[in-house]
């Protein structure tokens, strides 16, 4: 059997196909593309029963009848969130999703920091700086963390992770989350309500699925309760913070900083080259006129630990799928035919 990969970007493809042939190789082939699913490349998946989907495939509700139509019946995706897919959708139509429900939170949590203290420290804009052998230090003062407030937002694995790295700074720690993380209590994080989190913190970072209840969760109403001078960052889903009220924010000469790996418009732009065409997508176009701001595409989780164990829980989800088991992975479990 063919099973076809999407979104995979070239560093990701030697380790995704090294997984697989050394757990079903043999017995089944690996094509990987470049392009991503979604309701214009959905005919290329005729005639595959199991797609390997990525966070930034397209999984509505008429790409998930297309696969149905042309013999899908299983949709293993390469990464931990899953709001791209229509769960009800695919559940009604007897398809199989599974995902990726864990991966090295330190990959996430150390890239999350790389931005913290280059908004803080200036660094982006000091290396282009002595590039041109411009070696003042006008503009470049930032502040020492030790000392300060460091609110997160979500406390799971890569909050804990990233509550462990601000401990070492020296750092007070805040926290908000539906349940108190035992790791983070030990290293003396305080949980408080969410206004006061905002209201406190020097540093302001998410660490929350999106979910309905979690849309926009960081508006204008928390935007404005938050400190002038404050970092917010965002490595979880774009979706969390509203693009526009964030826009207003900087417009208005608040917020010390912004680091953003994620971006709630981010299909369609994040892992391709847009360089060379016009940006039509005004917000993004505008946020990146703000020195202040740092935008990634994505590559927090981009490690070689965090891809291999990605790629190996992807297969294994494959084998379960392929022996009939339903494994812990599993977002919509439909018995194999």
């Amino acid at each position: 059997m063919e099973i076809v990969a999407y979104g995979v970007v070239a560093d990701e493809e030697p380790l995704l196909h090294d997984a697989f042939d050394r757990a079903v190789g043999g017995r089944h082939e690996l094509r990987s593309l470049r392009l991503f699913l979604n309701r214009d490349t959905v005919p290329t998946a005729a005639g595959h029963e199991v797609v390997l989907s990525s966070v930034n495939d397209t999984l509505d509700a008429e790409v998930l009848r297309s696969l149905a139509k042309n013999g899908t019946k299983m949709i293993s995706q390469r990464s931990t969130g899953y709001n791209n897919i229509d769960l009800a959708v695919a559940e009604g139509l007897g398809l199989t999703v599974a995902r990726v429900s864990f991966y090295s939170p330190y990959s996430v949590a150390e890239f999350a920091w790389a931005l913290v203290l280059a908004i803080n420290r200036r660094v982006v804009r000091a290396a282009h700086r002595t590039r041109e052998f411009d070696f003042r230090l006008d503009g470049l003062m930032g502040r020492d963390l030790h000392g300060r407030t460091a609110g997160l937002v979500g406390t799971g694995k890569i909050g804990a992770a990233f509550a462990r790295i601000a401990h070492g700074f020296g750092m007070r720690l805040l926290g908000w989350d539906v349940a108190e993380t035992p790791d983070c209590l030990a290293l003396g994080m305080q949980y408080v309500e969410r206004e006061r989190l905002l209201a406190e913190s020097d540093l302001v970072s998410l660490h929350m699925p999106l979910l309905p209840d979690t849309h926009h969760l960081v508006d204008a109403r928390a935007l404005a309760v938050m400190k002038d001078d404050a970092i917010l960052i965002n490595f979880s889903r774009g979706g969390l913070v509203d693009t526009d009220a964030l826009l207003e924010t900087l417009r208005a000469g608040r917020l010390s900083g912004v680091g953003l790996d994620v971006y709630e418009e981010e299909a369609g732009v994040f892992f391709l080259d847009k360089s060379l065409e016009v940006m039509t997508d005004e917000r993004l176009a505008r946020m990146m006129t703000f020195s202040n701001v740092l935008v990634t595409s994505h590559q927090a989780y981009f490690t070689r630990d965090a891809v291999t164990q990605i790629a190996e829980t992807t297969v294994s989800n494959l084998v379960d799928y392929f022996a009939g088991r339903s494994g812990d992975n599993a977002l919509v479990r439909v018995a194999r035919t």
